[in-house]
């Protein structure tokens, strides 16, 4: 870019001399000698990697596309040749076999499209369960939805994990709102339990409310807690729920997600216990 505006490698070297300007890797250079910005640095790593060829992705798309709330301080790039990439500190370059037809946007710093970072992301992760957070997440806050997740999940080619991202992609398909509900449909679906209705929308005394889960002809309801039903007025108004949902007829069973993950088996003894009460046809 300094070469298209008239600017030699004599003109670079004179000002890096000066202490006018500063290097950063070998194709880089800041037009000042203070730090880097965010944005700055996501650019030094395109430019590093070969701006040709690389891409912010994963995580660090999402979060150029606005994804909060999700701590990674590493700087993702994919590119798609394996080129020595990690030339700057705090960049982590994914080699990916080729892009998805359209999936850079027009101008500004190279980045695929929410879905395809999101799935990228996935398959970059340290675990599954922050997989299955990414991805979450990714849909919570509107960057993309659970249609263009599908068709991405169908397209993008990842190493690890694709039985289980296709699997997390399924579940958010049909309605799973939390990592809690994502973790119950998986243990429903290992124990042979019929599979349940997502986000049932019922209408009570109180107003309209939707329960977590909820399995038609067995009267049974599951809700699954987060930590957020422990804070302030919360438990009263689950408290309120809970009971116009039990005066309509329905039993409640209430789970905690650390409870799930602690007590897994006590838990789901009890939804079993819940459905074998009704007589169901699988």
């Amino acid at each position: 870019m300094l070469a298209a505006a008239g600017i030699t490698r004599h003109d670079v070297r004179y000002q890096v001399k000066g202490g006018r300007w500063r290097p950063y890797g070998q194709q880089t250079v800041a037009v000042h000698n203070g730090p880097l910005g965010l944005a700055a640095r996501r650019w030094a790593a395109v430019f590093e990697t070969g701006a040709t060829i690389a891409a912010i992705d994963g995580v660090t798309a999402l979060q150029h596309a606005g994804l909060t709330g999700y701590e990674d301080d590493q700087i993702h790039i994919s590119a798609v040749h394996n080129h020595n990439t990690d030339r700057l500190s705090g960049v982590t370059t994914h080699k990916v076999i080729r892009r998805v037809s359209g999936e850079l946007g027009l101008g500004g710093l190279p980045h695929p499209c929410p879905e395809v970072a999101a799935i990228r992301a996935a398959h970059w992760a340290r675990s599954d369960r922050q997989a299955a957070l990414i991805l979450l997440m990714t849909v919570q806050q509107r960057l993309t939805t659970p249609a263009r997740l599908a068709v991405a999940q169908r397209v993008v080619r990842g190493r690890t994990r694709r039985s289980f991202i296709r699997s997390v992609v399924r579940d958010i398909a049909f309605g799973v709102q939390s990592l809690g509900e994502l973790d119950f449909a998986r243990l429903c679906r290992s124990r042979g339990l019929p599979e349940p209705s997502r986000q049932v929308v019922r209408q009570t005394p109180g107003g309209r409310i939707y329960l977590d889960v909820a399995w038609d002809g067995h009267d049974l309801v599951v809700e699954i807690d987060g930590a957020q039903h422990r804070w302030g007025t919360a438990v009263t108004f689950d408290n309120l729920r809970q009971n116009d949902v039990a005066l309509s007829g329905d039993r409640v069973l209430r789970i905690d997600v650390i409870g799930l993950r602690l007590e897994t088996d006590r838990f789901l003894d009890q939804v079993e216990r819940g459905l074998a009460d009704r007589r169901f046809d699988v």
